[in-house]
C-alpha cells in the first residue's frame, strides 16, 4: 500500500483507540513545551510549578513526561521541579535552524547537560542533507551524541523542509545510523509541521532499523498537534506500524503546548484551562 492507503486504514481505528487509557497515555507521552522568544525565567517558573501541582490538582492523573525548553531556561526548570518523575528536556545545537559550527553546537548542549537537561532535542542539518552532503549529517549527529554520552538525544528531520517520502525515509535511517536515541517530525517553525503522513514513513523506517539492528529508537512527533485527536492519530500510528512495546514514553513522545489542556479535558470529561 502507498502511504495515502495506509493513512486511510490508520483513520478507520482512531475511534477505537480513543479510550480513556489511551488518553492518558498520550497525556504521560508528552513533552510539554515553552519555545517562545518572550520565555522569561519568571514564567517558566510557573510554568514548571505547574507541572510540580498536577498530582494534588489532577489526582490519578500521571505526569507528563518531560518539560522543554530552551538551554538557558534549563537551570530554572531544574531548580523548580519537584517532580521527579518528569525530565527536563532542551532543544539546543543552534535550535530550530542548525545553522552555526559544530563546535558551538557541543558546547551549548554540554552546557544544556550540565545545568540540568535530561535529554537534548537537536535539528539535523539541513543545510547540508538538501545539498546531498549525508557525510557532514552523520558526523553532526555521531559528535553531538558522543558528547552527552547515555543522555538520550533526539534528532528532529524537519519533515515539511524535506517534502519527499524518499527525502523522510534517508533521514530517518541516517538519524538512527548515527546514534539518534529519538527522530522527531518537526521544531514546529516550519510550516508544514507534524504530518500524519510524515509519521507513517518515520515508524516505518524505525520498523526497518529495529529488524535489522535489534535497537529500539523513539519516535517523536511535534508540531501543531492540538487536539485530543491529533494525538490518539499518531498513537494509532506508533500503535499500528510498531506495536504495543513502543507506546510508553521512554520510546513515544508527542510535543506540544496547549495539547495538555485538551488532553487533561478528555480525560476529565469537562473543560480544563490549567496550562
Amino acid at each position: 500500500m502507498d502511504i495515502a492507503e495506509i493513512l486511510s486504514s490508520i483513520k478507520t481505528k482512531v475511534d477505537e483507540n480513543s479510550t480513556e487509557e489511551n488518553i492518558r497515555l498520550a497525556f504521560s507521552c508528552m513533552d510539554l513545551t515553552s519555545l517562545n522568544s518572550t520565555d522569561t525565567v519568571t514564567n517558566i517558573k510557573s510554568f514548571t510549578e505547574k507541572v510540580n501541582s498536577l498530582p494534588q490538582k489532577f489526582p490519578g492523573v500521571s505526569p507528563v513526561a518531560a518539560i522543554c525548553i530552551y538551554p538557558n531556561m534549563v537551570e530554572t526548570v531544574k531548580k523548580t521541579l519537584a517532580e521527579r518523575k518528569v525530565r527536563i528536556a532542551s532543544v539546543a545545537g543552534g535550535f530550530p535552524s542548525s545553522m552555526t559550527f559544530l563546535d558551538v553546537k557541543i558546547q551549548e548542549i554540554i552546557m544544556a547537560v550540565k545545568n540540568g537537561a535530561d535529554e537534548i532535542d537537536i535539528v539535523m542539518p539541513l543545510w547540508a542533507f538538501l545539498d546531498h552532503n549525508k557525510t557532514v549529517c552523520r558526523k553532526e549527529i555521531s559528535d553531538i551524541k558522543k558528547s552527552i554520552g547515555t543522555v538520550p538525544l533526539k534528532v528532529i528531520l524537519e519533515t515539511g523542509a524535506l517534502k519527499t517520502s524518499e527525502n523522510i525515509s534517508a533521514a530517518s535511517m541516517l538519524a538512527m545510523d548515527s546514534g539518534a536515541d529519538f527522530i522527531k517530525t518537526s521544531t514546529g517553525k516550519v510550516s508544514p509541521a507534524a504530518t500524519p503522513e510524515a509519521a507513517i514513513v518515520m515508524c516505518q523506517s524505525i520498523k526497518k532499523y529495529y529488524l535489522k539492528t535489534g535497537r529500539k529508537v523513539g519516535f517523536k512527533a511535534a508540531g501543531g498537534i492540538s487536539t485530543t485527536t491529533d494525538a490518539i492519530l499518531y498513537l494509532t500510528i506508533l500503535k499500528d506500524i510498531l506495536g504495543k512495546e513502543w507506546m510508553t514514553p521512554d520510546l513515544f513522545r508527542i510535543g506540544a503546548s496547549h495539547l495538555g489542556n485538551k488532553l487533561l479535558s478528555s480525560i476529565l470529561k469537562k473543560e480544563v484551562v490549567y496550562f
